[in-house]
């Protein structure tokens, strides 16, 4: 993938341009993450591309490489019960913004962004100049990333709540709408780590939502 796009902001005069990216938006469990990453200018990440066009296996391997290349990099998240509070794209947001806000580098230096590169037309309030780049994922290597990053954390993440909730199959559909998730829901009822408000217009389980 060309950093076409970072590199015309390099000509501009920008030093540190991170892109962000969320993972876990349609779930109906667990938190939704995010990401940023600082690239260098020259880096080494072979088939990077938006997470969704990756193998997992592919989004493994570029997890650890992008960490080993990156300049800065961090990963954040949003609770459930903030996705509750807020509402999913909000939450989407404040986890972006913690990102952005705790990228170190990897020896653990705080940096700053004087660039951001958000995926989209929806971008969080952070206190450097924002671009959002509908697609982005797919155009510039800093969201690609970013968005590696934030995947595979989470699906990480979703293997250790299925330890905790075994019932439900977390690790296979990762709190994806499936029909074996739909059918454990029916089955179990919902738990703690369910979106409930995601619930809403799912007529069979009206009477388990409290």
């Amino acid at each position: 993938m060309e950093n076409k796009l970072e590199e015309a902001l390099y000509a501009r005069g920008f030093s540190f341009i991170a892109g962000t990216d969320e993972a876990g938006r349609g779930p109906l469990a667990g938190d939704v993450f995010a990401a940023a990453v600082i690239l260098p200018r020259q880096f080494d990440l072979p088939g990077l591309n938006d997470s969704k066009k990756l193998t997992e296996k592919r989004r493994e391997k570029l997890f650890y490489l992008i960490q080993e290349q990156a300049v800065a990099f961090s990963i954040a998240r949003a609770s459930v019960s903030e996705i509750e509070e807020l509402n999913i794209l909000h939450a989407s947001l404040l986890a972006m913004r913690r990102a952005v806000e705790t990228l170190q580098t990897r020896d653990g230096k705080p940096i700053s962004p004087d660039c951001v590169l958000v995926d989209g037309n929806q971008f969080p309030q952070v206190s450097c100049r924002v671009e959002a780049i509908p697609k982005g994922d797919g155009l510039s290597p800093s969201i690609a990333a970013a968005s590696v990053l934030a995947k595979v954390a989470r699906d990480n993440y979703m293997r250790e709540l299925a330890q905790k909730y075994p019932q439900y199959g977390f690790e296979r559909h990762k709190g994806y709408p499936t029909k074996a998730h739909y059918e454990a829901v029916d089955q179990y009822g919902l738990c703690e780590m369910h979106r409930i408000s995601f619930f809403k217009k799912h007529k069979p389980l009206a009477g388990k939502i409290s």
